[in-house]
């Protein structure tokens, strides 16, 4: 009788240490589900408010660049986004907010200072690397960027400058410009801060500013035997470059014989 009862206290013991070992407590289970079931929430939650937040800047920006800022509403935003009226004092703090964030997607999907400043440590010299910024440049003035909202709000806000460009242009119109600055500079021979090296970077900048700010159907029909879709990228790159090149050395050979 007592051997049976000490082979019942010692599997009993067992059974104990076992489940100590293992940490299979009470309600363990259920606890661990729940925990991952509010973590799954919460996921979907930030996937939610990311995609309200992507589609409030989507449906901004196609308004933006077709009416302008001071012409589209709030409302129509949000009924072309999907959204509630209060969706973008929610997300951007009001139409101002909203704004600033459309400009800065447009920028980032154009030339971003980091795919610039990339595209640039990437070249081995002064020469690749002006190459770099005219190619980079151009495939997104004549890829599929060219055809969708973001050249029409940049093009209105370089006509027609708002509040929202002065951060814009301290965070990235003016370190991409000291880029550019740097390597005419050295091309030319030239210190950075010559008036002449500006006078180069704006004659290089011209022409993206042109395929930027311009309907390209109606340059297509002033000049018809010129194509400004992907195919010719190549050739207007070459040309580009060429004459990029060809222009800072002239004008720096005139600038060393006007000093001696």
């Amino acid at each position: 009788m007592i051997a049976c009862m000490l082979r019942a206290r010692d599997y009993q013991t067992s059974r104990h240490d076992a489940a100590v070992v293992g940490h299979k407590t009470p309600g363990a289970a259920p606890m661990m589900q729940t925990a991952r079931a509010v973590a799954a929430l919460q996921r979907r939650r930030g996937e939610d408010r990311q995609n309200t937040r992507a589609q409030l800047l989507e449906a901004a920006g196609h308004l933006f660049a077709q009416k302008g800022f001071d012409r589209a509403t709030g409302k129509e935003i949000c009924e072309l986004a999907g959204t509630n009226s209060a969706a973008i004092n929610y997300y951007f703090g009001g139409m101002d907010g909203l704004y600033a964030a459309v400009l800065e997607e447009a920028n980032n999907r154009l030339v971003s200072l980091q795919s610039l400043s990339s595209a640039v440590a990437a070249a081995s010299d002064a020469k690749d690397k002006l190459r770099a910024i005219i190619e980079l440049a151009v495939d997104k003035l004549t890829g599929p960027v060219s055809s969708s909202w973001v050249l029409g709000v940049i093009g209105r806000e370089l006509v027609a400058p708002s509040p929202a460009l002065d951060e814009l242009r301290e965070r990235q119109g003016i370190p991409k410009a000291r880029i550019l600055m740097s390597i005419v500079g050295e091309l030319m021979g030239l210190p950075d801060d010559h008036p002449a090296v500006a006078r180069g970077c704006l004659s290089i900048m011209a022409p993206c500013l042109m395929l930027l700010i311009s309907d390209h159907l109606m340059l297509k029909r002033v000049f018809p035997n010129v194509d400004l879709g992907r195919r010719d990228a190549p050739a207007l790159v070459r040309h580009m470059v060429e004459f990029a090149l060809a222009g800072l050395a002239a004008v720096a050979r005139d600038v060393r014989q006007e000093a001696e």
